[in-house]
């Protein structure tokens, strides 16, 4: 292939499409490899064969259908990662429905837009974890729980709403258990099950994820059985998953990273499903992986970083590890480097993409030399294309930074009930456009730069965090940073480190300073250092820069000696 001058690129492949839907492809599956571990999840002691999961998926199918669901109706699902959750995954494709992923981190008001912004007619709910009681959120939204017969919930504030199915083991007043729910799919009922698969299209809609924006509220992004399918199949034959292969999926099964690059991929490639926890935890994740003998690993780079720095990380045996995904944030090359060497994933992906593009539209491959698959996200995924824009819309020369954008059958149907922000994201083309600043070099090899709304100006000179965080994590003492812009009246805004130390260590702002200086640029120098134990997060993973940067400009108006 000669090299780039533009870029553009596109992954012409010779290899086909899946062109059936996800229930079609899951019962593929268990006729390849009926007898094979599909689902294992050590903390509710569960392991099921393919042929065991089929089972319980087409009784939870046959059951919806019983209870009055239609193809096209939404059913929401507000719970951690559990058995429960796979199951009902598969079964709500099979039996035509949109699952609709809600973010366990919700409450009230979120709770109340999410089920009314799409129109959920059922809700699939945990119970309670550790201070979050679900249900009684639930009754505060819907009192008329109280008195309802399950199944028939007339709320004021949810009017949608008709079914409540809860996962305890408690009778709830208005709720149906999970457990009476998979007793209603009894297998003489499943003539409706079998006669539904020939109708649903791969083009309709499965499921509605909502996008966690900085600003605004959540958007409701539509994805259909061939968007899905097709990247975690794409995603799964990067990973050169088979068979053989034991897939630890920590990241939440609410976030299309564990619904389709974890679940999705795994099942339509017959490898094993393992969910080590209902919420991350390092030593869970390290037991898991040494007890089920797992051989990939997915996460974000915290995550990956949480379990290098395990204070038990020596003793656990994780040499069955070959390849895993590093994504959802930008991963530092320091963590991948120690993640292939003292983890032994030799053949880690870096993969990147959003929620709106199914999720991966970039990644690494494993027999990528180091510096691509440390330095980079890798080249783009087979079918789709890409290309790096100015601020008119225009391609720019390879290696010259812009807007990333991505074109092909990944791309969602639309934002859900809102046309004017689809038309925002999506452009007349078909292009989506992603908010993310990347360069894409001769060979083809895209780097993500930052986010737009991340750059940070400094007195005229463009300044992108990413760049010089990657240098922090250059200094001995430093485990994690992250790079913000803060407000100047000087230069329009400065820059600012927020610097997290490796146990044991100290240093001081100046240090830190000193440590740049004569190796990058003057004005890339963090003129503020910050030293902390945490950042402020999502459930996913993902640092939440525009908090910081509040907080910064709230610390700096009252405590001006924070200045380095």
């Amino acid at each position: 292939m000669s090299p780039l001058t533009r870029s553009y690129v596109h992954g012409a492949s010779d290899v086909p499409f899946l062109d059936t839907t996800v229930g079609v492809a899951f019962d593929e599956t268990v006729a390849r490899f009926p007898d094979r571990d599909a689902l294992v999840v050590p903390h509710q002691s569960v392991r099921s064969s393919y042929r065991e999961l089929q089972e319980q998926v087409d009784r939870c199918a046959t059951a919806l259908i019983s209870l009055g669901l239609e193809p096209g109706d939404r059913i929401g699902i507000w719970a951690l990662n559990c058995w429960e959750w796979t199951v009902v995954q598969f079964a709500s494709a099979k039996a035509g429905l949109i699952l609709v992923n809600i973010n366990p981190a919700y409450r009230l008001s979120e709770l109340e837009y999410a089920i009314n912004q799409v129109g959920c007619k059922a809700l699939i709910s945990a119970a309670r974890f550790k201070t979050s009681d679900y249900l009684g959120m639930l009754r505060t939204l819907a009192p008329e729980l109280a008195d309802a017969e399950p199944g028939r919930l007339s709320a004021h504030r949810l009017p949608s709403l008709e079914l409540v199915v809860q996962l305890g083991d408690d009778d709830e007043p208005g709720m149906m258990r999970f457990s009476d729910l998979m007793e209603r799919g009894a297998p003489v009922n499943r003539e409706r099950l079998d006669a539904l698969a020939p109708e649903l299209q791969f083009d309709d809609p499965i499921n509605i994820q909502f996008t966690s924006g900085t600003t605004g509220l959540p958007k409701g992004a539509t994805l259909t059985h061939h968007n899905i399918l097709n990247n975690a199949f794409f995603v799964g034959g990067a990973m050169l998953l088979t068979e053989e292969d034991r897939v630890c999926v920590p990241v939440p099964l609410y976030h299309c990273f564990g619904m389709v690059i974890g679940n999705l991929a795994a099942a339509v490639r017959g490898a094993a499903i393992v969910l080590p926890g209902e919420a991350f935890d390092g030593g869970s994740v390290l037991k898991t992986v040494s007890e089920a003998q797992c051989t990939a690993l997915l996460g974000v780079p915290t995550m990956f970083i949480a379990e290098l720095e395990h204070p038990d990380f020596a003793t656990y045996d994780v040499s069955s590890l070959r390849t895993g995904i590093m994504a959802g944030s930008p991963c530092p090359i320091e963590v991948m480097k120690r993640v292939i060497d003292e983890m032994h994933m030799d053949e880690v992906a870096i993969a990147y993409g959003m929620t709106e593009t199914s999720p991966a539209s970039f990644q690494t491959a494993a027999d990528d030399p180091i510096e691509r698959r440390v330095g980079t996200v890798g080249r783009v995924h087979p079918h789709v294309e890409a290309k790096v824009v100015d601020e008119d819309g225009r391609i720019v020369p390879v290696g010259e930074p812009g807007e990333l954008c991505t074109r092909g059958y990944l791309v969602m149907r639309g934002y859900w009930n809102d046309p004017e922000r689809t038309a925002e994201a999506i452009d007349g083309a078909g292009w989506m456009h992603s908010g993310d600043l990347a360069t894409i070099d001769a060979d083809g090899y895209c780097n993500i730069v930052g986010r737009i709304k991340d750059m940070v100006i400094r007195g005229g000179e463009n300044v992108y965090p990413r760049e010089i965080e990657e240098f922090l994590y250059g200094h001995p003492k430093i485990e994690e940073v992250q790079v913000i812009g803060v407000p100047d009246e000087r230069f329009g805004e400065q820059l600012c480190a927020w610097i997290r130390l490796h146990a044991g260590e100290e240093a001081t702002a100046e240090e830190i300073q000193a440590y740049c200086k004569g190796q990058i640029a003057h004005f890339k120098i963090p003129h503020y250092v910050k030293f902390v134990d945490a950042y402020p997060m999502t459930v996913t993973g993902k640092v939440q820069k525009f908090v910081m940067r509040e907080q910064m400009i709230e610390e700096l108006a009252l405590r001006e000696e924070v200045t380095a």
